[in-house]
Order: structure tokens, then C-alpha cells, then sequence
């Protein structure tokens, strides 16, 4: 098996009847899936999502695709495809809108409702919108699509089928096989393999949950252990999820109804997405259930119930504010049950570890995915996967959405089932399918684009890499005035340490070679205070290193007087 290499070099001009396939974001990552497809010089974009940061990732809110690769051929998208509603397919959208606004948007109304609000709090105005469903077929330019219901763990998601010159190309986005699931509406593997008949030239697959044996659990299986969670509990429930769950929130507003409880939102986004999900159908609220969360504090604590954002330990999410003690009006009591109804996405433990320790040490009884079956996966485990290569019977195919391990053992099951042609690419490597063979032929520029605050793509791997030795070493700042007339030091240096055990008198020893190292310089023809403050850098550092054993940021400042 060959893997892509970083040496790859800029691909070759696109020969006139071949289609490439451009990943942006997703391909070597859980998140921030984009793949642009190029045909006749039109451009095709599926999905446009968001990355949540990891821990050495320190100060930043979100991580995007990289838009570099299309900027300055914007012009020539037709349309971006958003298969489902999870902010890992459409939370970048947003982003790419303020870089042209009238790309037109397609996807289910579900997908859309969500994009929208979307749209509204970024206050852009509203792009096309083109609202499609199951079955549904529709021509953007030369791409002409057609689009599969596929079951995953949010209502309304599709896959799609690309048809050009070039062939077929079928995207099944997130999905996986539940065959009872909560909505009744199943992966139609009718159509797949109806499409498989047809001759599928290249098919995009989920890889997620590709390492995992045999087929994922269903849905269903979690209601009778919530309605164990909730006949258990004397007191308050507060149930974690992901704010775009519907079906997580709709087996707990059953339960809550079961066990004659009310129920309140907590957390601005849940509280937007239900809204929506209710209005539109997706979401059955029983009369009488839903109470403000204020009111929900003037009942009994058995009669409440909160569902909650948080369930990744999100330091701002209203559970994490709720474990420590900071949430302005929910205050966890001893013998609370919590239920964390979500996976742990990867890089995320350790964050979730901690709010399950928060809520515990407060007397909480936490129930999650390690000593309950409270979360089910929305991704199609390997025997899933086994299915519809064996239905689609693709003549290429190229593993997405997944880390590199999850794309190298989604191709392992390609292979099993006959498929001769396996690609892997990561983001930013670029496939090329022409006369019916998929190969790799180049790479375009790709990096991570961060968003801190208000600022996009501003802060660099550099400046993480300060962040992170400011975090775990701390800074040493070394004040120094030099005599611009006599070419001496004229005071300093003046030292001062943040971030670590060190008092500013524990500096006294070097503060003598500091002055040595300054006048030598200055005596060799050294009068730069850029010059001199590299020396003041080298001396303390070193000594902090050998007395400390600690690398931390020096800031030297040199003044003349």
C-alpha cells in the first residue's frame, strides 16, 4: 500500500474528461470535512465543517479548512453540498460565505434550517438556498446530483451521487445502518445499489468507525437505559448531549415522560437546535413537558430533568460550568445523576475526564459511555462498511472522514471484498479520475486555519508553539539600559520570572555574568541592541536550562539612554 508522501508535487493540468477530487479538511482528521470536486473547470464543494482544537492547541476557539487552494477560482464553485447538520460538515460554512456570498447552499431542511441560524449570527445575508430530500435530482453546471437517504445520528442526513463526463462518484457522508431506527428511516441500500448497477466509478466512504468489528448498535437500544437511569434516580437528571442529537433528545423527553418529570434546555445552542428541530417535525415535544430552566428550580428535584450542552468538557459548555460551581443558576446537589449521552471524540478525553471528576466530587452519580450503554456511534462499523462495498461493487474507492488508521482499515475492507483500487490521500492531496481509474497525482497547499476570538487565520504554529512554552514553561523577562554615550551599562539587569517557583532573587547569580556577557560584547564592536539582546537570551538561558532544568520564553530588552 502506498501512502502520500509531503515531497508530492503541484498536480499537472486536469486532462479535458477527468474529474478531480480535492479534500480540504477530514481526510486524516475526525472533523472539518470539505472535499471540492473538479470538473470542465466548474467547481463542486461537499461539506464545509469545523474542527474542535486538541489541548496543545492553546487559545484557540475553532480550526477551519483551508480555503487557499480555491480562492482565487471562487467564482467558478456551483454550489456547496452540505450532506447533514453536524458542525463538523457545516460549521465553516459561515466562513466561506464572507469570501463570496452567493455560493448557493444544498442540503435537506433540516441541514439548511441549521446553516441558517448559522448565517444569522454571523449577520450574512441570505445565500441561495436550494432544498432537496431523498430521490431528489438536480444539475449544478456540469454536476448533475442525486441525492440517498443514509441514517446517522441526526435527522435528514444524505449521501450524494455526483454524475459528470467523468463518471459516477458517490459520497455517502456520515452514515451508518441502524435497521430500527427512531425516525424509520433507514440507509437506502435500494438506491445504493441501484447506483451500483449503474457502475460506480469512484465511491467516498465514511471511515470513522472502520477499526471497529461488526455492525454499530441501534439507537433503540439506549431507551430502556435511560429509563433504568431514570427510575434509579430520587433527584435531578441532567443529561449531556450533543446540541444537534435530536434523537438522544427526543428518547429523553419520552423518558422524562415516562417517569413524570419536566424538562428545560440549558446551553444557547441546544436551546436553537431543538427550537428548530421542533418547528420542522423532527423533534415530537409531548404537551406539557418543556419548562423555562429557571422555572424548572420550583419543582421537586425528582420531577426535573435538564439536557444539557457539554458533553465534550468544553470549558465554556454549561456543564463544565456546572461542575465547577460556576453556573449561574443550575447547582448540583449530592445523589444528582448526570448522564453523558456522547461519544469521546479523539483528543477530547482528557477534558471530559475532568468534568466527570468535577461532577462526581460534588456527589454527583455520572453516568456515561464507560459504565452504560448511553451513546451509540452514528458511523458504520466494519461489517456496515463490508455491506455496501459488496452492494456498490465500486470501481475505486477512496476512504474519508477518519484519521489515517481508520482510512488505511476502511481500505483494508475495500480490498477484502475485490476492490482492486484503493486510494488514500490526506488532506490536500489530489486524486485525479480519468478513463475510469482514480490515481494520485499532486498536492496543493493545506495547513490548519485557526480562529481565535475574532481574528481568522491569523495565528500561526509558531505562535501556538510560544502559547504552549508559556503554558508549560513560563517567561523570563531581562531589562537591561545601556549608555548610548559611554557604550555601558547603565542599569539593570532588572529580572522577573512568571509562570513557574522561581522568586526574582533567585536570579542574583547570573546577573553578574548577564553584565560580563553585555560589556564583552559591547568592547568587540556590539553597540545593536538587537545584538545585545541576543546575548542576554543566550546567557540566561543557558543558566536557567543547567540550574533549572526548564526552557522557558526569555524576553531580553535592551535600552539605550
Amino acid at each position: 500500500m502506498s501512502h502520500p508522501h509531503p515531497e508530492l508535487s503541484a498536480p499537472p493540468e486536469l486532462p479535458e474528461n477527468g474529474l478531480r477530487v480535492i479534500p480540504l479538511g477530514g481526510l486524516g482528521e475526525v472533523g472539518r470535512n470539505m472535499t471540492v470536486f473538479e470538473y470542465a473547470d466548474r467547481l463542486l464543494i461537499v461539506d464545509c465543517g469545523v474542527l474542535f482544537p486538541d489541548d496543545h492547541q492553546p487559545g484557540v476557539d475553532l480550526i477551519l479548512p483551508d480555503f487557499a487552494a480555491i480562492r482565487d477560482r471562487l467564482d467558478k464553485v456551483e454550489a456547496l453540498v452540505l450532506t447533514h447538520g453536524h458542525e463538523d460538515h457545516i460549521g465553516a460554512t459561515p466562513y466561506l460565505l464572507r469570501e463570496r456570498q452567493d455560493i448557493p447552499l444544498v442540503g435537506s431542511e433540516l441541514t439548511l434550517a441549521l446553516v441558517n441560524s448559522k448565517l444569522r449570527e454571523h449577520r450574512l445575508r441570505q445565500t441561495p438556498f436550494y432544498k432537496v430530500k431523498e430521490g431528489d435530482k438536480i444539475s449544478f453546471g456540469p454536476f448533475e446530483l442525486e441525492f440517498v437517504a443514509v441514517n446517522h445520528s441526526i435527522p435528514d442526513a444524505l449521501a450524494v451521487a455526483i454524475r459528470t463526463g467523468a463518471g459516477l462518484v458517490l459520497h455517502t457522508g456520515d452514515f451508518k445502518m441502524d435497521q430500527l431506527p427512531l425516525d424509520g428511516r433507514i440507509t437506502d441500500l435500494r438506491a445504493f445499489a441501484r447506483l451500483g448497477e449503474e457502475g460506480v466509478d469512484l465511491f467516498l466512504t465514511d471511515s470513522t468507525n472502520a477499526e471497529v468489528p461488526g455492525f454499530t448498535t441501534s439507537e433503540k437500544r439506549i431507551t430502556p437505559v435511560l429509563n433504568q437511569a431514570f427510575s434509579e434516580s430520587k433527584q435531578r437528571i441532567i443529561v449531556a448531549c450533543f446540541a444537534s442529537h435530536v434523537h438522544r433528545v427526543q428518547q429523553v423527553l419520552d423518558a422524562a415522560v415516562l417517569h413524570n418529570r419536566k424538562v428545560a434546555y440549558v446551553g444557547r445552542s441546544m436551546v436553537r437546535n431543538m427550537a428548530i428541530a421542533r418547528d420542522l417535525g423532527y423533534l415530537k415535544v409531548p404537551p406539557g413537558v418543556m419548562v423555562e430552566a429557571k422555572e424548572l428550580a420550583d419543582l421537586a428535584p425528582e420531577r426535573q430533568v435538564l439536557i444539557s450542552t457539554g458533553s465534550q468538557g468544553e470549558p465554556l459548555s454549561a456543564l463544565a460550568r456546572i461542575a465547577q460551581r460556576t453556573h449561574h443558576f443550575v447547582h448540583l446537589e449530592e445523589g444528582d445523576t448526570v448522564i453523558l449521552a456522547s461519544s469521546l471524540i479523539p483528543g477530547n478525553e482528557n477534558a471530559v475526564y475532568r468534568v466527570i471528576n468535577g461532577l462526581s466530587r460534588l456527589g454527583a452519580r455520572v453516568v456515561h459511555k464507560g459504565n452504560a450503554l448511553v451513546h451509540v456511534s452514528g458511523h458504520a462499523s466494519a461489517g456496515e462498511l463490508l455491506y455496501c462495498y459488496n452492494i456498490v461493487k465500486p470501481r475505486n474507492v477512496l476512504p474519508v472522514h477518519g484519521e489515517v488508521r481508520h482510512m488505511l482499515a476502511n481500505g483494508d475492507l475495500a480490498r477484502q471484498t475485490g476492490v482492486e483500487n484503493v486510494v488514500y490521500a490526506e488532506d490536500g492531496v489530489v486524486v485525479d479520475l480519468v478513463d475510469g481509474v482514480a490515481k494520485v497525482v499532486g498536492k496543493v497547499e493545506c495547513g490548519l486555519v485557526f480562529v481565535d476570538g475574532q481574528t481568522v487565520g491569523d495565528v500561526t504554529e509558531a505562535e501556538l508553539k510560544d502559547r504552549r512554552i508559556l503554558g508549560e514553561e513560563g517567561f523570563v523577562s531581562v531589562i537591561l539600559v545601556v549608555d548610548s554615550v559611554s557604550g555601558k551599562v547603565a542599569a539593570g539587569p532588572e529580572i522577573h520570572a512568571r509562570g513557574h517557583a522561581w522568586a526574582d532573587s533567585d536570579f542574583g547569580p547570573i546577573k553578574q555574568p548577564i553584565l560580563d556577557a553585555v560589556n564583552r560584547a559591547i568592547e568587540e564592536g556590539s553597540t545593536d541592541t538587537y545584538q545585545l539582546q541576543q546575548v542576554v537570551r543566550r546567557t540566561i538561558g543557558r543558566w536557567v536550562s543547567n540550574t533549572h532544568k526548564r526552557r522557558p520564553m526569555i524576553i531580553p530588552v535592551v535600552v539605550e539612554a
